[in-house]
């Protein structure tokens, strides 16, 4: 699931950039990052064990270790306690592949002022800010900076600054914080794995709609997922173990094991009308609250997707809605 949720992340932002403009694609990227923070920054220190650290030891130690959970590529660099550095070398996780190259400047920013800038906010110390020292969108050999407490609070303005013409101190693996093995065995490290891309998507599809409203934000949504179903079919379908030879209970059965591979109950037979599947849960907005019927219909779009490089012939119906009442989410392939 995360080699999907992840291209569908990248894809919904790049949607938004080139259909509406670089305004909006920074205003989505600001909000999905700001929630997700919000949501997940003060558990996550409990979590990792690292409340009781120095506030700019401790944020840096976070951006490690949870982008570290997620199989994103970060280093961790401390020079004291009030000051402590992060960078994400290339290849840059979020913006995969060539789509860096589609990326403004500005949408990279408001990551981290959705959420960098806001750290010292969430832990009540005013003095806490983030520099940033470069971007891989801007032609930088990755996106880097540093946490750091100063001796007076920061205006709103300041608590996210650039500062180019600084560098990051070398990386050593060796002095990098760590997870013990005993707490986080294998089974939960791949769970984590395929967590971090879903709670991106659980985020920024709801905010999507909410900011560009149920029509044209779903249709933008819905467009992004179909393209993404269609392109990433193949890949994981060959990751789940599934063939793509036209039979529509393979594609049954590809979905089945897509939804497994998130978590969900979901099951398929085979009727005169046709193959129809089942889902009777919906981990991936569990947490989500009341939602606007177009963040389902605009997921729904990623099956198509799916469905149409399975087979150009193919339609997949909906004919249950959880979200509306139903038992379970059910599709028809014809």
């Amino acid at each position: 699931m995360e080699v999907l949720y992840h291209a569908y992340l990248t894809g919904l932002i790049l949607m938004v950039v080139s259909r509406r403009s670089t305004v909006d694609g920074a205003r989505l990227v600001f909000w999905t990052f700001r929630r997700q923070h919000l949501a997940k920054f003060l558990a996550g220190l409990d979590k990792l064990g690292l409340r009781a650290l120095p506030h700019a030891v401790a944020c840096a130690r976070y951006h490690y270790l949870s982008n570290f959970l997620g199989g994103v590529r970060v280093e961790y660099m401390e020079e004291g306690p009030r000051k402590a550095w992060i960078r994400y070398p290339p290849p840059r996780w979020i913006w995969q592949g060539p789509a860096i190259c589609g990326i403004p400047s500005d949408v990279s920013r408001a990551m981290l002022r959705g959420w960098h800038a806001h750290n010292g906010v969430s832990l009540g110390n005013p003095r806490l800010g983030f520099v940033c020292t470069g971007q891989t969108v801007d032609g930088q050999p990755g996106l880097e900076g540093y946490y750091v407490e100063g001796d007076r609070d920061l205006a709103p303005d300041e608590r996210l600054r650039f500062a180019p013409e600084e560098q990051a101190p070398p990386f050593d693996p060796a002095r990098a914080p760590g997870l013990p093995a005993a707490t986080w065995p294998d089974e939960r490290l791949a769970k984590a794995r395929r967590n971090y891309s879903m709670d991106y998507i659980a985020t920024i599809l709801p905010e999507a709609v909410r900011l560009f409203g149920p029509l044209e934000g779903g249709h933008l949504a819905g467009a992004a997922a179909r393209m993404t179903g269609m392109q990433y079919y193949a890949e994981t379908a060959a990751l789940v173990g599934t063939e793509t030879d036209r039979d529509p209970r393979a594609f049954a059965e590809y979905l089945v094991r897509m939804g497994r591979g998130q978590g969900d109950d979901t099951t398929w037979e085979a009727g005169a009308g046709g193959v129809v599947i089942r889902q009777t849960t919906w981990r991936l907005m569990d947490d989500a609250g009341a939602l606007s019927s177009a963040v389902f219909e605009a997921w729904t779009e990623l099956w198509r997707g799916a469905a149409l490089a399975h087979d150009p012939r193919a339609t997949l119906e909906v004919v249950g809605r959880r979200d509306r009442g139903d038992a379970c989410f059910e599709w028809r392939l014809r």
